[in-house]
Formats: C-alpha cells, structure tokens, sequence
C-alpha cells in the first residue's frame, strides 16, 4: 500500500539505485515500479472474487488513490475491466 521508495530498499540491500534497478529487472524481467503495480493488481482482484468487493474499494485497499487509474492499469495488465475480468475468472471457476 506504501509508495515505493527505490533509493530506500536500494540502500537497504547496499547497492546504489542503479544497480537495484538492473539487478532487479535481472530478476523479475521487470522494473520495481511494474513489479508493485502487478502485485498490487492481484491483490486487489482477490477481494473482488473472494468477497465480492467493488474495484474501487478494492483499488483503495491495496494503495490506489484513483478508481479510475486502477481501472485503467488494471484493463491494460489483464485485458478486461475489473468487473469483466473478475466475472470471466468466475465461469472459470
């Protein structure tokens, strides 16, 4: 829910930002920025299945401040609109 803060978790781990970044993407094959935002996606849509929580009070709940932005990121990472997506994992189910 907290804002990323590179140059701190960098720090932490002895490497200056540019490193972390490298070393990170090695890793993950994405930036620490695209990594939280993918977690927080998923996170989100767990409360929307399990608790049949609206998309902006699940974005609100995993650090979203905009429903709108959420709803935007959240389309351009699964390729359906919260609601949609949500009710396509359901008939999977």
């Amino acid at each position: 829910m907290e804002p990323l803060r590179i140059e701190s978790l960098a720090r932490y781990v002895r490497m200056s930002p540019s490193a972390f970044h490298l070393h990170f993407r090695a890793m993950t094959a994405m930036s620490p920025l695209q990594y939280q935002k993918r977690l927080r996606l998923q996170e989100a849509r767990r409360p929307m299945l399990g608790e049949g929580l609206d998309a902006a009070s699940a974005a609100y709940r995993v650090g979203y401040e905009s429903p709108s932005q959420f709803s935007r990121e959240y389309r351009r990472t699964f390729g359906a609109s919260p609601r949609r997506g949500v009710a396509a994992i359901k008939v999977e189910a």
